[in-house]
């Protein structure tokens, strides 16, 4: 009898795992396939590897700008790939060492929930029955296939798959232009191949503010990318991509297709239908605490549907092992960075103006350049960068910051802590940023709502 279960070893599971052995909790974690999931293996660490190659790749033809003279740079996709997958094992093989530590027991292998009753939940896995007293589900997400005639074509590739190529294809058509395709396209329009990117919306990014999306796509279309918005794909056919926009039917060259428009919640297969908990729209529905409708189960990450980042798993993990420990917590989704990494990267925590009035608030906002910092001119040449900082007008809180430029995934965390803390205009006014730093920007732009 264990304490505790976790069905999935990814962001969600080895994060809880870990703090619920740490807490002194018997902690038996099943995985299917690898520790660390689609984010470790097939998904956030992979494609971020791909990404600062390309961008080293790029600034290497580049640097004669910064007086740097360099001859016969090149990309070596082999070289790079095994680096990916060297940094993959290596982040894999701690995590298991820090369950071992953390006392966690594994097991690899599918599992399959058999009941649940008097407060017991049974479960078996590579050929074992396991029974505990809590149940915490992290079964993660799957990518999401168009339903369109010639999709299940061997050049037709996920994120899964296509970060298994072997060449640079000479064209490429993503479908989908969330933060995944946006980070493939920019990819592949720096290592050489021709990009078109089809998306149903008029906007790229999803939901990141409208202005900065602007600004991202205008950034990639200077790398050569070409964008097709509200455009529905209708068929991919011999290395080609069909869409509908504006009544007419165009089609652009593909030899391979990245299939990017999003990812479903994995509910299926594993026995859920068995407790009873509810369902919406196929994900899990849980509440501020990660709590189900089912005393003694809790569900985290993807599985849930409510905010499919890594780094919100991450946070969903500790406040179910606390509130199983009888301790006060709960996430603040609007406190949740998000980050495009494409070059240059686009970075939000909060609400955009529009959402903070759907909300009630009287939002005021100030919008600045990045060249108005030194330190950004100094180090980047062409790129045309911006943010944006949403604040309440009662009560002067800070209610949102989104970012285009550069490396602002690294500066998004202090926004994050501020939107965190509640604080007002004021409060941020009264903190030193060091100078000169990029993160100045952040000072600058508060300091112009007053």
């Amino acid at each position: 009898m264990y304490d505790l279960i976790i069905l999935g070893g990814g962001p969600a599971g080895h994060v809880a795992a870990e703090h619920a052995g740490k807490a002194g909790l018997s902690t038996l974690l099943i995985e299917k396939n690898h520790l660390g999931g689609v984010c470790l293996n097939e998904g956030c660490i992979p494609s971020k590897t791909l990404l600062h190659c390309v961008k080293l790749f790029t600034q290497a033809k580049a640097s004669e700008t910064f007086g740097v003279r360099t001859t016969g740079a090149s990309f070596d996709l082999a070289a790079v790939m095994a680096r990916k997958r060297k940094i993959v094992e290596t982040l894999r093989n701690g995590i298991a060492h820090t369950l071992s530590k953390s006392k966690v027991e594994t097991v690899s292998g599918s599992a399959m929930i058999r009941e649940s009753g008097n407060g017991v939940f049974k479960v078996s896995a590579a050929g074992r029955d396991f029974e505990a007293q809590r149940l915490l589900i992290c079964t993660g997400s799957e990518a999401i296939r168009l339903a369109v005639p010639g999709a299940q074509q061997e050049f037709v590739m996920t994120n899964r798959e296509i970060l298994s190529i072997t060449s640079i294809p000479a064209t490429i058509t993503v479908i989908g232009a969330g933060a995944i395709g946006l980070e493939f396209a920019s990819f592949f329009a720096e290592a050489g191949s021709g990009v078109s990117v089809v998306e149903l919306l008029p906007t790229v990014g999803g939901r990141i503010d409208k202005d900065i999306a602007n600004g991202l796509r205008r950034e990639l279309e200077k790398k050569g990318i070409a964008f097709y918005v509200q455009s529905t794909v209708t068929a991919i056919g011999d290395r080609s991509v069909s869409f509908d926009a504006d009544g007419k039917t165009t089609s652009v060259p593909a030899n391979a297709v990245l299939m990017s428009v999003g990812r479903k919640p994995a509910i299926t297969g594993f026995g859920l239908e068995t407790l009873g908990v509810s369902v919406d729209k196929g994900a899990i529905v849980t509440d501020e605490r990660c709590r189900t409708t089912v005393q003694g189960v809790w569900a985290a990450g993807d599985v849930n549907g409510v905010s499919m980042l890594a780094h919100t798993a991450f946070r969903e993990a500790r406040v179910c092992i606390d509130d199983m420990l009888g301790k006060q917590a709960h996430v603040n989704y609007d406190a949740i960075p998000s980050v495009i990494y494409t070059h240059p990267e686009a970075a939000a925590v909060g609400l955009t103006r529009d959402e903070a009035a759907a909300r009630g608030f009287t939002p005021v906002e100030a919008r600045l350049p990045l060249t108005f910092n030194g330190r950004y001119l100094a180090e980047t040449e062409g790129e045309r960068g911006a943010i944006r900082v949403v604040a309440d007008a009662n009560g002067r809180r800070l209610l949102g910051v989104h970012m285009l430029g550069g490396n602002c995934s690294e500066l998004i965390f202090g926004a994050a802590a501020m939107i965190e803390r509640g604080l007002t205009v004021e409060d941020v006014s009264k903190i030193v940023f060091p100078h000169p730093t990029i993160s100045e920007i952040l000072w600058d732009a508060v300091a112009r709502l007053g």
